[in-house]
């Protein structure tokens, strides 16, 4: 029996700064070239905010394109949660600083730090808000800005990542049919050494050698992540898939977490679900995160390819190592 949804996207938006940087800009600071890249990842292209750009820009540009998609206002809003692992500063959140350049005040706004799987962590969160009614419209951001973050000594890692930002409003379903139909979310602490930044915590205060060592940057074991991430997101995605009651034949659409073609395509063969249907946007932007299902979850919405009433499968694995996935009929 397909679950009965008690919340619906009523809007989708993004934002991605205008500097485009190509693999052959990369091949002149970098050791690596345009076909090593390509052929491991997938990635030709991505996007890197301006000098004087932060986060919580780029997350309030994609808020207020998904409050105009849904012909809502900030006025309507009741929550807004930001995945995001590269916040304007420490302490407060991004989501404080989003509120403010949104206007609205007052609301509850806070982060999610689940890396890549924020999204899907932030959209089951707010799903459970608005089915008991505590909220009746939250916005959920996912935005990084990891071009900062960056050790661009580590020629494996430096390569693949971008910035942007995507969002949806959530409120109430309608009794239509349409709406969250099942999350999944999971996370293996076992692992949190395969993909972090070791170094600005309490852990491990920075210090001038700390600095020197590129403590505050992404560290991540590329192999380790590549295996686990195939294993979960098809298990993660059964999982959802059970929960709203539909098999992978059911589905119209997969928008996956876009970090690596090579992992997107084991997915699809696992799951028995062409790569044709998947909306893949890799080539274009790189692996922005937590931000990378939302923008391509827009970008299908907004070109037409996702239509009203068709279900999508959203899966990601990030940092923690946390790991989710939602069915959506749209």
């Amino acid at each position: 029996m397909t679950a009965v949804p008690k919340s619906r996207i009523l809007g989708t938006g993004h934002y991605t700064p205008a500097r485009v940087v190509s693999n052959f800009d990369l091949e002149k600071v970098v050791d690596t070239s345009d076909a090593w890249i390509a052929e491991r990842t997938g990635i030709r292209r991505r996007h890197y905010a301006a000098d004087d750009e932060v986060t919580s820009d780029m997350a309030a540009a994609a808020g207020r394109h998904a409050l105009e998609a849904a012909g809502l206002n900030v006025a309507d809003l009741d929550m807004i949660i930001v995945g995001t692992i590269s916040g304007d500063t420490p302490m407060p959140a991004c989501a404080v600083h989003v509120q403010q350049k949104l206007g609205a005040d007052g609301i509850p706004a806070f982060d999610i730090s689940a890396a890549c799987a924020g999204f899907v962590y932030g959209l089951t969160i707010a799903d459970q808000f608005i089915a008991t009614g505590a909220a009746s419209c939250v916005l959920i951001i996912g935005v990084e800005l990891l071009s900062r973050l960056m050790n661009w000594q580590d020629r494996t890692t430096c390569v693949l990542f971008g910035d942007g930002a995507g969002a949806v409003v959530l409120g109430p379903a309608k009794g239509d049919g349409r709406g969250i139909l099942s999350t999944r979310i999971f996370t293996d602490g076992s692992l949190a050494g395969a993909l972090q930044i070791p170094g600005g915590g309490s852990s491990e205060p920075l210090t001038a050698e700390g600095l020197e060592r590129k403590r505050n940057k992404v560290h991540m074991s590329g192999s380790e992540v590549f295996k686990v991430a195939i294993k979960n997101l098809t298990s993660a995605s059964t999982l959802a898939l059970k929960g709203a009651g539909l098999t992978s034949k059911e589905l119209d659409w997969v928008v996956a977490h876009q970090a690596n073609l090579r992992i997107i395509t084991q997915v699809s063969d696992r799951l028995g679900f062409p790569l044709e249907k998947f909306i893949l946007n890799i080539e274009e932007y790189g692996n922005t995160s937590s931000a990378s299902i939302p923008i391509a979850l827009d970008e299908g919405v907004r070109d037409g390819r996702i239509q009203p009433g068709q279900s999508v499968l959203l899966c990601a694995l990030g940092a923690g190592i946390s790991w989710g996935a939602a069915i959506v009929r749209m």
